[in-house]
Parts: structure tokens; C-alpha cells; sequence
């Protein structure tokens, strides 16, 4: 089983930026897709952007499309999200999941405790 750990969020203001990193424990991405995911309390997980190591081209939600790029570096086995323009919206536990497919969280296999972002006014 791989072992995620999200790191990067914290507290700013509305257009400001963060960048969220996500370390695995071996090279999740060669093997299937990673992905990005939010979630506020009393609503279900939600896809923000997706990455597979096997080719295709990165997943974007429309939510997040223009602001937020994702990317890996193989080297160091590390999953990033660059977040730009932060709306209060974005305010979220944000998970790192591995072993998936699209934008879909309960095809993940694998998840991270998560990394909470809060965006104020």
C-alpha cells in the first residue's frame, strides 16, 4: 500500500497562493494516477486535478481551472498543486489519493490524513 503525506496549506487571504505537496512512499504515479481532493464538512470528497504517469494529459476541475496547475517530479516521488487566486471557496481539507482514475475520489485506493487551506475574505 502506498503511504501519502500532504503538506503546504495554511491560512490567506482571497488571492493569494499555496502550494500543496503530497510525498509517497514509492512511485505511485508510474503505475497509476494521483490525485488532488477536497472536502468541507457534511459533503463528499471532491476531485480538483489529476495526474497519471502512464500518459494523457492532467484533469482539471472547472472549479479550479485557470488557478490551480498539478505536477510531479519523479525524483523525489512528490505530487504538487499550485494554487493560485484563492477564493474562500477553496476552503477545504485538501487529500492527496492514489491507485484512481479521473476526478472520481472512490476509485482512489490510497489517501493521506490531508492538509487543511483557509481562505479568508
Amino acid at each position: 500500500q502506498v503511504h501519502l503525506v500532504e503538506s503546504g496549506g495554511g491560512s490567506v487571504q482571497a488571492g493569494g497562493s499555496l502550494r500543496l505537496s503530497c510525498e509517497a512512499s514509492e512511485d505511485a504515479y508510474k503505475s497509476s494516477c494521483m490525485g488532488w481532493f477536497r472536502q468541507v464538512p457534511g459533503k463528499e470528497r471532491e476531485g480538483v486535478a489529476r495526474l497519471c504517469g502512464r500518459g494523457g494529459t492532467p484533469i482539471i476541475a472547472a472549479s479550479a481551472k485557470g488557478r490551480f496547475t498539478i505536477s510531479h517530479d519523479p525524483a523525489k516521488n512528490v505530487m504538487y498543486l499550485q494554487m493560485n487566486s484563492l477564493k474562500p471557496d477553496d476552503t477545504a481539507m485538501y487529500y492527496c489519493g492514489s491507485g484512481g482514475s479521473g476526478l472520481a475520489a472512490r476509485t482512489y485506493k490510497n489517501w493521506g490524513p490531508g492538509t487543511q487551506v483557509t481562505v479568508s475574505e
